[in-house]
């Protein structure tokens, strides 16, 4: 659906035709390796920047995501403290924050018409699980010392007049999100960069990245400095297959919906908007006036395998088309005029991380899950000041330098994700029929495999 409103073709840019060198080769034409070059070239506009992206600028989540440039980091803020102290955790949450309007800044600076607008995010809970839930999310944030400003409770009433939405028993807001198009974005920052002297090399796929050297099927690119901004592909890279879980997302959206409609729900605004089940949903009012609503619920692939057919689930589908219905009813008597969906990357730890061994030359950014429309802003920023030796603010927060462990060999991974993916669809479920909270099966699954909500 978002590529289907980018102005102009999707042609891709000619390959890389036999071996070069170039000061930085990015892998990767997605919004890590993009926001990376754009960083880089304002620095300074002498570097020879190459990026290498095997189909199209945008092709993968960056183009296909909820578009939701939220404040939302991976780890939570006590995993962060446990190894860098509340200060580190309440300093990564503010950098979350200040990334968000920085996203909005760049967009207007460079006339990128991405359909940005920071709106804020409500959290609905439509159930007494869901209650205690997003409420006890609202009490951790005032325990970091987060106040009225970043996440408030609202009522029930309240909410409604924010959205109206049936069994509503109140929800949290966040005024740290924006909705915009991803597509257009990606697209945007492609061109943006291109403009500012960056090749960007499509139909182009990296085989192997070592030291100062990435191999590809078109020729071998030498560079000092080497980005890898892969994200939920880098486990079709040579040795690289336990690094991050490509999970799959899914997502349908409705036609334009009328005004009656949109008088009838009360969703006046762009805002983005969950609830508290634990098989994560995420929606938004795009520009042109639908629902935009993806979930998880798609299974895990044994060996991290990626293939086209798997974005396509039309089991998942269905339900997610059923939650729009039972979120919005006035939606039922129109189309869902799109299907899609995608991979996204998972560290095992589920802790995103950006850095720099200088010793190899090669710098990393990733692992968002899911939350990557903002955090590759960020990881742009910090991996320009890692790779220039420039000291900043940003080198302190605690994700740089962070490494994940890797993931287990199959069949243990598959077993596990899709064992975790069952169990809270199955909470879901069952909190559905009996109206109480079965959180207990959870939060064992939780513990016992060391996993967050997917």
């Amino acid at each position: 659906m978002w590529m289907d409103t980018v102005d102009g073709d999707l042609t891709t840019r000619p390959p890389l035709g036999g071996d070069i060198d170039v000061d930085v080769a990015i892998v990767g034409a997605g919004y890590t390796g993009l926001w990376t070059a754009y960083y880089l070239r304002r620095a300074d506009p002498s570097l020879r920047i190459a990026i290498l992206e095997r189909e199209f600028a945008g092709f993968g989540a960056s183009g296909r995501n909820g578009g939701w440039c939220s404040a939302l980091f991976a780890a939570s803020h006590a995993k962060i403290a446990k190894s860098s102290g509340r200060a580190g955790a309440i300093a990564m949450q503010r950098a979350m924050y200040d990334t968000v309007d920085e996203v909005g800044r760049v967009i207007e600076a460079e006339r990128i018409d991405a359909q940005f607008e920071k709106a804020g995010t409500i959290t609905f809970a439509t159930s007494p699980g869901q209650l205690g839930r997003v409420q006890a999310e609202v009490e951790e944030a005032r325990s970091w010392g987060f106040g009225e400003e970043d996440i408030r409770w609202l009522g029930p009433e309240e909410a409604e007049q924010l959205m109206r939405v049936p069994g509503s028993l109140g929800a949290a807001y966040t005024p740290h999100c924006a909705a915009l198009n991803p597509a257009r974005l990606a697209r945007g920052l492609a061109a943006t960069v291109e403009s500012l002297g960056v090749t960007l090399y499509e139909g182009t796929a990296a085989i192997t990245i070592e030291p100062r050297k990435v191999t590809t099927e078109r020729g071998i690119v030498r560079a000092p400095l080497i980005v890898r901004a892969t994200e939920g592909y880098t486990a079709q890279l040579d040795g690289m297959r336990r690094q991050l879980v490509p999970l799959y997302s899914l997502m349908v959206a409705t036609e334009p919906l009328p005004a009656s409609v949109w008088d009838e729900i009360g969703w006046s605004r762009r805002y983005t908007m969950a609830d508290g089940r634990h098989l994560l949903i995420y929606a938004q009012r795009t520009a042109d006036n639908r629902i935009a609503l993806g979930g998880r619920g798609a299974p895990y692939h044994f060996g991290s395998r990626i293939e086209p057919e798997f974005e396509r689930r039309p089991d998942v589908f269905a339900e997610l088309k059923g939650v729009v219905h039972a979120l919005w009813p006035a939606t039922r008597d129109f189309a869902f005029t799109h299907e899609w969906g995608g991979p996204l990357g998972v560290p095992r730890d589920w802790y995103s991380s950006v850095g720099f061994d200088r010793a190899t030359g090669i710098a990393y950014a990733g692992g968002y899950v899911g939350d990557g429309v903002s955090t590759t802003n960020l990881a742009g920023r910090t991996l320009t000041d890692l790779l220039l030796e420039r000291g900043s603010d940003l080198l302190r927060l605690p994700w740089v330098g962070h490494r994940s462990s890797q993931w287990e060999p199959e069949p243990l991974r598959w077993i596990g994700i899709n064992l975790a993916t069952r169990v809270y669809e199955s909470a879901d479920r069952a909190e559905r029929i009996k109206g109480e909270p079965v959180d207990g099966r959870v939060d064992f699954l939780n513990r016992l495999i060391g996993l967050k909500n997917i």
